[in-house]
């Protein structure tokens, strides 16, 4: 319980400056009164309380449920079943983005006003599917990039470095329409569900393996899951 209260004002000391900075701008800048101040209130408590117990169910589940797996199959010492635990966390993850949902289906909607797909539900919802599955498909390659590196000792400046000329590669020959959403894709990856998962993992990767350093080569992961779903998407979007 005082873990949790201590969560908790960890959570309202990291909003502080969010409320300071609107406070100021609405009170002294647009000198206009604060509206709906009871609803604006409440709704600030609830981003507290939902904070608050997802950082504590992170700290309590996510990252120990995934150093310990890390560890587990580092033991193991089957790299087929260590690779293939990554990719299906990295698609599992992915497929389950709130925010590549949402960007998705208001990407298939923009596609069908823009005469890109045809305008009828079945479409929108097929546009969506397939660029849902294929950020996800990218993920769950790109974990097991990570992954590999780990074991090899590879070095991820050169690895990131090629992949950002491949996407500088890929813009300059994919449609214009997919661009912005294969960028945007790269972000939404990275959110509340994918990152903490696959963060537990580098980090207990990196632990289990003798000779390899967790502040080193522990993390990165996260960095393949935000580069590869670019190349992907512009791909996608060559294709259709």
């Amino acid at each position: 319980m005082i873990a949790l209260f201590r969560s908790m004002l960890g959570s309202l000391r990291d909003l502080l400056p969010i409320i300071l900075v609107i406070a100021f701008f609405q009170l002294f800048v647009l000198q206009q009164p604060i509206p709906d101040f009871l609803g604006l209130v409440i709704g600030l408590l609830c981003v507290v309380l939902g904070l608050t117990f997802f950082i504590f169910g992170l700290e309590m589940g996510l990252f120990p449920i995934g150093e310990t797996m890390a560890h587990a199959f580092a033991r193991k010492g089957s790299v087929f079943w260590l690779l293939a635990f990554a990719f299906a966390l990295g698609f599992g993850t992915t497929i389950a983005e709130p925010a590549l949902i949402a960007v998705a289906a208001e990407a298939a909607t923009v596609a069908a006003n823009g005469g890109m797909i045809a305008t009828d539900d079945a479409s929108q919802e097929s546009y969506a599917s397939g660029l849902r599955l294929t950020v996800a498909f990218s993920v769950g390659l790109a974990i097991v990039l990570g992954v590999l590196r780990i074991l090899k000792g590879w070095s991820i400046q050169w690895m990131i470095i090629g992949g950002y000329l491949l996407v500088v590669i890929m813009t300059g020959l994919a449609p214009k329409e997919i661009i912005g959403i294969a960028y945007d894709s790269g972000g939404v990856t990275t959110s509340t569900i994918t990152v903490p998962l696959v963060t537990a993992l580098g980090v207990g990767l990196a632990s289990a393996i003798e000779g390899r350093n967790p502040m080193i080569d522990g993390f990165g992961l996260i960095a393949f899951a935000s580069l590869t779903p670019m190349i992907f998407v512009m791909a996608y979007g060559m294709v259709i």
